[in-house]
């Protein structure tokens, strides 16, 4: 049963990739014929002045434009074929600014994993530090992550650490109260057996608290994960240098939008690649009772 539903359902989205292609062939074909019309005088002009070929049509219009699928499926490959290669530091290939963009949100995301599932367990069992913390949480918490990015360059005063932090400042807040929240919400008779027991502190921490609470911390991480990868994005647009971010943001200087539809192709795939990973592991610890 479970097998023909997901046969079904790659079937329909199989379609609706094709009628994406169609669309997006027909406007790119429509889009194409409309701008063979010759330019005024005016637009020539204007073409002069902001160094365009004054032809028929302006350079813009020539050169890469918004791509049909075939362009953009044939930029793709040529960018998958040859990914690693460095010829400067405003021309590398997807491979390595990827590289680049995945370890800032590796160096940021495993120093917030460090800091929020140990305080939110110390948070999480005790009612006292609960609502001690809970006022700097929800003060903190709705700062957009790209706001820190000043305030990280100004101290830090690297573009590449200030990244890293940005990205441990967003991952922070989902961990921190997933945990808080699955450690408060264990059960009481499991913790009530615990004590009858004389467990100590530490089992009890690791062997009924943990494993209970294992499918809220893991929704925490894969939340986070996801706004980690949104913002280092956005971060690398704004710091420049290496990473897909600046990749895309590049393409967009150089005008070359078909390498700016492979850039947000990319981060996409690589996304939903991160997003189940950790449905796998949310899956490995989720128990049905």
């Amino acid at each position: 049963m479970k097998s023909s539903i997901r046969l079904q359902a790659a079937l329909v989205s199989l379609f609706m990739v094709a009628i994406v292609l169609v669309c997006w062939q027909f406007a790119t074909t429509a889009g194409n014929e409309a701008r063979q019309a010759p330019m005024t005088p005016e637009q020539k002009e204007y073409a002069l002045l902001m160094g365009q070929a004054s032809g028929d049509q302006p350079a813009a219009q020539k050169g890469d434009g918004f791509p049909t699928p075939a362009q953009f499926f044939s930029v793709a490959a040529e960018n998958l074929a040859h990914p690693f290669y460095d010829h400067g530091p405003n021309d590398k290939g997807i491979g390595i600014q990827l590289a680049h963009s995945l370890i800032r949100v590796a160096g940021g995301y495993l120093l917030a994993v460090a800091v929020s599932i140990p305080l939110g367990f110390l948070i999480g069992m005790s009612p006292l530090l609960y609502r001690a913390f809970d006022p700097f949480i929800q003060l903190l918490k709705p700062i957009s992550p790209l706001a820190w990015m000043p305030i990280a360059l100004y101290t830090i005063k690297d573009a590449s650490i200030s990244a890293i932090f940005v990205i441990f400042i967003c991952s922070l807040w989902p961990m921190l109260i997933n945990t808080a929240f699955g450690v408060a919400n264990v059960r009481r008779e499991w913790l009530n057996v615990a004590r009858t027991l004389e467990v100590s502190p530490l089992r009890k921490a690791l062997q009924i608290v943990l494993p209970a609470a294992a499918p809220t911390i893991i929704t925490g991480m894969r939340i986070s994960m996801g706004i980690a990868w949104l913002v280092i994005v956005a971060a690398e647009m704004l710091v420049g240098g290496t990473g897909v971010g600046y990749f895309l943001w590049n393409q967009w200087n150089n005008l070359s939008l078909t390498n700016v539809l492979f850039a947000v192709l990319v981060i996409g795939v690589v996304g939903m690649l991160l997003d189940q990973f950790f449905v796998y592991l949310q899956k490995k610890v989720t128990y049905a009772e």
